[in-house]
């Protein structure tokens, strides 16, 4: 039996490739699946990143579906677990990160003492952690314009003071200072901390020095959470290297399209930069949707003659005053919802129609779209921009290859649509 390394659990589509991202450039040979397999893994490989859809789920959907993934892992050996959330923490005063954080401490509570830590730093996307306060570029979280997500506004930048009001367990801090110091420092305040009676810690980081400097006093900790700035410094922890191996895919070829739906700022900017370079693309408005008006037809009657000429974007992708009065109409779950349906169904049938380079943006509306195009498994390739990679799958309706971008809403820059493609090229 092929046993794992590593063992990830991802709250999201996006998030998971994310992360699979990171490891393969570390060099871990790293397979995505989507959802919980529903057998024993065959090929053989260093980590395996689960992808749910359970950032926004419900508390205890989420906590349970993460502790099967869990189980699974464990089942295949995994050495080490990482639970992988959002760099920008997307949560809501319940949960859901801490809640699973808890329910996977409780469960490896076995194997020691419940420790780990906590931090979504990711520097080479202007992730940061300072004072356990998180920053977004040059400002804090709640000024980034996350305080504005339509479904885990952002309101608070202290890191500690978001995760204690979700745990039961105490949460306490890693700082700057200590992390400046390297792996003994920081195993240091791990153990000052748990005589404190805390049992997770945020921490500090500020650059990518500051993640290798914390990987080695990870090693051996049963559970590690974290956005996927972290990986970089865990592959070393098992004795491998980076290799560019680990990222080749097939030669891409097909028709090329976009489905965005993410409300963020960096897609909004990225969907009016598409634009603005001459690319054709067609708005799906909510209201549409629920008026009963049939827009997943009307999208696929509009790109067919368009695919063979150029790439094309379909998106609902909107600014936060015209996100808030669909909410208000629709409520903020059915207006989600319903456009989440109908780009996956878009998506679909775009890859139906000849797509096979598809970029998806947006972490529910990728979870959405890789679920009707029933994907089980995606080998990562190459990175587009930080946490952005090309993936490769062989759906049943794909059977010659789809190559997939999924790329968080709030990732890549205004030009990442038409260099995503150019890069695949």
């Amino acid at each position: 039996m092929s046993k794992i390394l590593l063992g990830c659990i991802a709250d999201d589509f996006t998030g998971a490739t994310d992360l699979a991202n990171n490891l393969v450039r570390s060099g871990m040979r790293t397979v995505q699946t989507i959802g919980i397999p529903g057998e024993r893994l065959q090929t053989q490989v260093d980590a395996v990143v689960v992808a749910l859809k359970s950032r926004t789920a419900p508390r205890q959907e989420a906590v349970e579906h993460s502790l099967d993934a869990l189980h699974w892992l464990k089942s295949q050996g995994a050495q080490q677990i990482y639970f992988k959330y959002c760099s920008t923490f997307d949560s809501t005063p319940e949960g859901n990160i801490g809640p699973v954080t808890e329910a996977l401490l409780d469960a490896l509570e076995r194997e020691a003492p419940g420790f780990t830590i906590a931090t979504p730093a990711f520097p080479d996307n202007g992730r940061t952690v300072f004072n356990g306060y998180l920053f977004v570029g040059d400002v804090l979280l709640h000024e980034s314009g996350m305080q504005n997500h339509p479904l885990t506004p952002m309101k608070d930048s202290n890191l500690v003071r978001v995760m204690q009001a979700q745990c039961r367990r105490r949460v306490g801090l890693i700082d700057y200072r200590a992390v400046a110091k390297g792996a003994v420092a920081i195993r240091d305040r791990i153990d000052e901390l748990r005589k404190q009676g805390v049992q997770i810690a945020i921490v500090d980081a500020i650059s990518n020095d500051d993640l290798i400097k914390l990987g080695p006093a990870l090693k051996g900790m049963p559970l590690v959470t974290a956005g996927s700035g972290v990986a970089i410094g865990l592959p070393a922890n098992f004795g491998i290297a980076p290799s560019n191996a680990a990222s080749e895919l097939p030669r891409a070829s097909g028709f090329r399209a976009i489905v965005s739906g993410s409300c963020s700022a960096a897609t909004n900017r990225q969907v009016r930069a598409f634009s603005a370079s001459g690319g054709e693309s067609l708005r799906i408005e909510p209201l549409q949707v629920a008026r009963g008006s049939d827009v997943v037809a009307e999208a696929i009657g509009w790109a067919a003659p368009r695919l063979a000429q150029r790439p094309i974007l379909i998106y609902s992708t909107a600014e936060p005053a015209v996100v808030k009065d669909a909410q208000e109409r629709l409520g903020a779950q059915r207006a989600g919802a319903l456009l989440e349906q109908a780009l996956a169904e878009i998506a679909r049938g775009l890859v139906e129609r000849g797509v096979s380079q598809l970029v998806i943006a947006g972490g529910e509306t990728a979870g959405a779209c890789v679920q009707a195009l029933e994907i089980a498994q995606l080998r990562i390739g190459p990175q587009i921009d930080p946490g952005v990679p090309w993936c490769h799958a062989q759906p049943t309706v794909a059977p010659d290859g789809l190559h997939l971008a999924l790329k968080s809403g709030n990732f890549g820059s205004d030009d990442f649509f038409t260099k995503a493609f150019t890069l695949l090229t």
